[in-house]
């Protein structure tokens, strides 16, 4: 040992020396001595210097029944989201939502709940933007009653659900929907012991401004519109199984765009009849008039249709209109939620030249006046190793300071994870990258957006096993995954089959005729959590579907 250590100081002095001979300030270089031993020069920074082997995945639970309560909101992050909606501003892009959460634990501190993030992986909760219900709302319920005839409600029962949050000009508007859960009738509080055959009164979409999302202060303007119906006074129910509902037009879920001619437009409705588009004054962000919302003459002031699930229907499964413009598609894309929210919730999207329509399905098809939409986006799924996620839709979709889009709603656990009765409650928010086909429809990647390093995906990581799943429309049932399995041989065979090809520029793997857009996420699934490949693509029938390399 003392002779290899006197040979090592020998040689770091000598080193030392040869340091000082040719100048540490030169970038560092293997030199030979005379006897042709070579000495190395410390590693370079840049080499093996890849991102990906320092990324460190989100290590925040899917299950957070254990950090619920109100008391551990700080460790909340995305649990307890549900109908987000997303804006920028500052360095910070900002969710709102519904009051829902896991055990009511909202309940008693306020309403449409505040978080931001940087980097849409990691949020801080930021407390309620409305203390209380605003005053306006009782008063103008009433005044309509006492112009009905009925009975004011002394204390009407609210419901405070899925606001949009848009920048207009030099403000931040804020739409919110407050539901009077309150008999027509008499007044009475909607249970099934209070019924009086009569339809529940009618909801109101509001409107709150602020300069600043920081600030998390916001004055409230008053109502922008109510439910209408084109039947006067015949709100009557003969029971609780006729769903031919009373109001045509439903006011909840509003969506807000201002057009590239700076137009401004609200895009509404629930279930009741259809969707409808609003012009709004870009002044005030309210209609110009509003006649008597239950005098048929006065339809039109609160909007026009733009689309139904049914047209013979009243009471129909789709709800929580989401709208945008691509001004590189040229195209308005209207985002639909289908069918009820606990479990079979999915996403569907259609697209227009116009913000009024008409709006065409995957196969041109119109579907304004009726019809099911296709692609369908996302589904009630599972990939393997995870009790999978259900109630995904009411979706927001938004972009990043570089271009790139995002869907963001919530998910639910499905009932019984870990043994939990009541975990599809657990509402955990998402935020998923969005990726264009080349005929110009949106995909949503099937895990959540994770901040993975976007290092460029070389043809020979997609050599190995995915997990594939067709998202076919199956109500209340997840879809599960199948096996794929791609070869060095360009060849890929189980539930997608044929040669495989890859476009490293556009990140387009095609197999066969069949392209689908890659991106690197993490495998939320795994344990532990690790980054990994995965894809989203349109079939024939304008399914999704979703994969996720597995090794």
């Amino acid at each position: 040992m003392l002779i290899k250590s006197r040979k090592y100081c020998f040689f770091f002095l000598w080193a030392s020396l040869v340091c000082l001979w040719y100048g540490c300030s030169e970038e560092p270089s293997n030199q030979e001595d005379p006897d042709g031993i070579v000495v190395v020069g410390p590693p370079d920074p840049e080499e093996n210097n890849n991102p990906l082997d320092n990324f460190a995945a989100p290590d925040y639970g899917d299950d957070y029944a254990a950090i619920a309560a109100w008391s551990e909101r700080n460790r909340w992050n995305l649990a307890n989201v549900h109908d987000p909606t997303v804006e920028k501003c500052g360095d910070y892009y900002y969710m709102y939502q519904t009051d829902a959460s896991y055990g009511n634990v909202h309940g008693g501190h306020g309403h449409f709940f505040c978080r931001r993030s940087k980097d849409l992986v990691n949020w801080e909760f930021r407390g309620a933007t409305m203390s209380d219900v605003p005053y306006w709302v009782k008063d103008t319920l009433n005044n309509m009653r006492s112009r009905l005839g009925l009975p004011a409600i002394n204390n009407p029962s609210y419901g405070y659900w899925a606001p949009v949050v848009r920048k207009a000009g030099n403000k931040y508007r804020m739409y919110y929907t407050i539901v009077v859960d309150n008999y027509i009738q008499t007044g009475k509080q909607a249970t099934s012991a209070n019924f009086d055959n009569s339809w529940t009164e009618r909801a109101f979409i509001g409107l709150m401004e602020t300069d600043d999302l920081a600030s998390n202060l916001w004055t409230d303007k008053g109502m922008v519109v109510c439910s209408a119906s084109d039947r006067g006074t015949n709100w009557s129910r003969p029971s609780l199984n006729n769903w031919d509902a009373y109001f045509k037009w439903n006011a909840i879920d509003p969506s807000f765009i201002i057009t590239p001619e700076g137009e401004h437009w609200l895009i509404y409705g629930s279930w009741h009849s259809g969707i409808v588009a609003l012009p709004l004054d870009p002044e005030t962000g309210k209609p110009a008039h509003l006649g008597e919302p239950w005098i048929t003459a006065a339809l039109p002031d609160y909007g026009t249709r733009i689309y139904t699930r049914n047209s013979n229907s009243r009471w129909q499964a789709s709800e929580a209109p989401e709208i945008i413009y691509n001004v590189e598609t040229g195209y308005y894309y209207l985002f639909l939620a289908y069918d009820e929210l606990s479990v079979a919730y999915n996403t569907r999207v259609c697209r227009s030249r116009s913000i009024t329509g008409p709006y065409t399905s995957y196969n041109n098809a119109t579907i304004s006046a009726g019809g099911h939409i296709y692609p369908l986006l996302t589904h009630p799924y599972k990939f393997n190793q995870h009790s999978g996620w259900v109630g995904i839709s009411h979706c927001c979709i938004f972009q990043d300071d570089a271009g790139n889009w995002y869907y963001s709603s919530q998910g639910r656990l499905p009932a019984n994870t870990n043994g939990n009765a009541y975990s599809n409650a657990i509402m955990m928010g998402h935020v998923r990258k969005i990726r264009w086909t080349d005929d110009s429809w949106p995909v949503v990647m099937p895990e959540r957006y994770a901040a993975v390093p976007d290092v460029t995906i070389e043809e020979n990581e997609l050599i190995g096993s995915w997990e594939n799943i067709t998202l076919k429309y199956d109500i209340g049932e997840q879809q599960t995954s199948q096996t794929l399995t791609l070869a060095s041989n360009h060849t890929a065979t189980g539930i997608l089959s044929g040669a495989w090809s890859w476009d490293v520029d556009k990140k387009i793997l095609t197999i066969g005729n069949q392209k689908l857009y890659v991106e690197r996420e993490v495998d939320w699934e795994s344990s532990p959590r690790k980054h990994t490949l995965v894809y989203a693509g349109l079939n024939q029938s304008g399914e999704s579907l979703w994969g996720k390399q597995i090794n």
